[in-house]
């Protein structure tokens, strides 16, 4: 059984006797441990119906570009490939998914579809709705805890939402079984949009090119599953003491994977906890505590992606500071091409040009030195979040709003009054070295970027 909190109906018509039973997969982009997929079927074998998958390509999504379709695009081939072996056509529309439903929708019993949090995932899922003559059921399947079961307000931080979630897990946190499809629609035939080579898919779509594919990361669940078995094997048990250095290489790298839903955090967190590791509390309070404070964060915070997201506190600090002097200004063309006089932090933007991921304790100390290094916090804040969200695989997401959002005091508390920070937290060169090797870490983006080893 899905649990009910879960699903969620999105508008009242009635289940209808039509041709089969419509997945609208959008955030979720794997037939693997997908709650929502795995309730289409359960509704589909009730009702003796195929069970058909439709997917919207947009041109035009906030911010993506190449780097991000190229992944994606990955992907969905393999979706493609195993949607088709579980007994389910995989229908690929280039349209943006709130118009291109439309034709299939309307042959559909009902239509189900995963849950997004952003503000134009749920606008999408809104249309939708409104546009349909049959039932729409939407179905969380990227939490391990549902975010309204969680909480049913905007938290504070991590030490508010993380009893209420705790409390929750053993709930939710149980393997999702794989259910048969009993009747077979691959052979049914759909007008679409081939996604069974990606380059040619991609050469297809008029896209923004400003980044580039990057060769670090490549897409779908099988890449997915290989980082996680690398990660559980060699560097889960050293996680809580070499996470937050850089120059260790002790990350799982799948956040990327997790943006796109092409693996479960419930697959992550069950494989995690077989393994009995030292590694276990720290990892999945990163991986459920810290990623659904950010999914909360942008659920209720309708400002997720402006400076007014920030508590006002830190609004009011960094007020009666914007016109303190800084030592040093730059403006977004020298960020973008890690021109700044700071080799820390020119690495770690190198980083991100380069593979598409920075690690995670530099992207803190890279949006600390652009709200230090800009006129004003407002522009600083534009500026972390478009360089956040053009060159990151993870960036345009919950986790990517909040991390730039924390930069700015969003989940942290007033520290001791400085200039140009007034009560946000500080961080500098200094702290970085008493941490871990800084020059180690430079090398290696150095070498990383320069021989093209990703």
């Amino acid at each position: 059984m899905i649990q009910k909190e879960r699903i969620k109906f999105l508008n009242e018509h009635p289940v209808r006797n039509r041709e089969y039973v419509l997945y609208w997969m959008q955030a979720s982009q794997r037939t693997e441990d997908n709650h929502a997929l795995e309730h289409a079927v359960d509704i589909a074998n009730d009702l003796r119906k195929p069970v058909v998958i439709f997917f919207g390509i947009t041109e035009s999504y906030p911010d993506a570009n190449e780097r991000h379709y190229a992944f994606m695009m990955e992907g969905l081939a393999e979706t493609a490939r195993t949607a088709e072996d579980r007994g389910m056509r995989f229908v690929a529309v280039h349209r943006s998914p709130e118009k291109g439903i439309a034709p299939l929708g309307g042959r559909a019993c009902c239509v189900v579809v995963d849950r997004g949090y952003t503000r134009i995932q749920r606008r999408w899922r809104e249309a939708v709705a409104g546009g349909l003559d049959c039932r729409l059921i939407q179905v969380e399947s990227d939490a391990v805890v549902p975010v309204e079961a969680a909480s049913h307000k905007e938290e504070y931080g991590a030490y508010t939402l993380r009893p209420k979630i705790n409390k929750l897990v053993p709930r939710y946190l149980v393997p999702l079984k794989k259910r048969d499809v009993r009747r077979d629609s691959t052979r049914m035939n759909f007008p679409g949009f081939s996604v069974d080579d990606p380059g040619k898919a991609i050469q297809r779509l008029k896209i923004d090119r400003t980044a580039r594919r990057a060769g670090a990361f490549r897409g779908g669940i099988s890449q997915a599953m290989k980082r996680m078995e690398d990660f559980l094997e060699n560097r889960l048990d050293r996680y809580p003491e070499l996470s937050n250095d850089p120059s260790a290489d002790c990350l799982s790298n799948l956040s990327p994977y997790l943006h796109f839903g092409q693996i479960s955090p419930l697959r992550i967190a069950l494989e995690v906890k077989k393994r009995k590791s030292p590694g276990e509390e720290s990892f999945l309070e990163e991986l459920i505590v810290r990623r659904e404070l950010s999914m909360n964060f942008v659920f209720y915070n309708d400002r997720y992606d402006e400076l007014g997201c920030i508590p006002q506190w830190a609004q009011a600090t960094l007020s009666a500071h914007a016109g303190d002097e800084r030592e040093y200004i730059y403006v977004k063309e020298d960020f973008e091409g890690a021109q700044t006089h700071d080799p820390c932090w020119n690495a770690a933007q190198k980083e991100m040009l380069c593979t598409g991921k920075m690690h995670g304790y530099m992207r803190m100390y890279w949006g600390k030195k652009i709200l230090e290094w800009t006129r004003t916090p407002a522009e600083a804040f534009k500026i972390a979040l478009t360089l956040n969200n053009t060159y990151e695989l993870d960036g345009r997401d919950p986790n990517g709003f909040a991390g730039i959002a924390w930069c700015f005091g969003k989940h942290d508390r007033a520290w001791p009054e400085r200039s140009v920070f007034g009560k946000v937290r500080y961080m500098n060169e200094r702290g970085l070295r008493r941490k871990f090797d800084v020059d180690a870490y430079v090398r290696r983006v150095d070498a990383l970027c320069s021989e093209g080893s990703y």
